[in-house]
């Protein structure tokens, strides 16, 4: 498969990655490795293969949703490594 310069910048972009110039063809030949890999899986020959999501049958195990007592707020803010009394104190994620 023939992949365009501009394919690999578009891929690259959604993907949020900055590509220096000298990375660019480094990245591009893994690009076309993986394509060229999905292309061989388009040759197998799956007639007759039911689709799943999973190769094995998977059962979630869950508890029952029982209702507790909470921590009181005090014990709660205690190990805490920041507080004001009242909530807990974060870091900004956002600039």
């Amino acid at each position: 498969m023939n992949v365009s310069r501009e394919d690999i910048l578009k891929v690259a972009s959604l993907s949020k990655l900055e590509l220096a110039e000298a990375e660019f063809e480094v990245v591009a030949s893994k690009f076309r490795n993986v394509l060229a890999f999905v292309e061989q899986l388009n040759e197998v020959d799956t007639t007759g293969v039911e689709e799943m999501a999973h190769p094995v049958d998977v059962h979630t195990v869950t508890r029952s949703d029982t209702l507790q007592e909470s921590l009181d707020h005090d014990v709660a803010l205690s190990n805490a490594p920041k507080s004001d009394g009242e909530f807990f104190l974060v870091p900004p994620v956002l600039g």
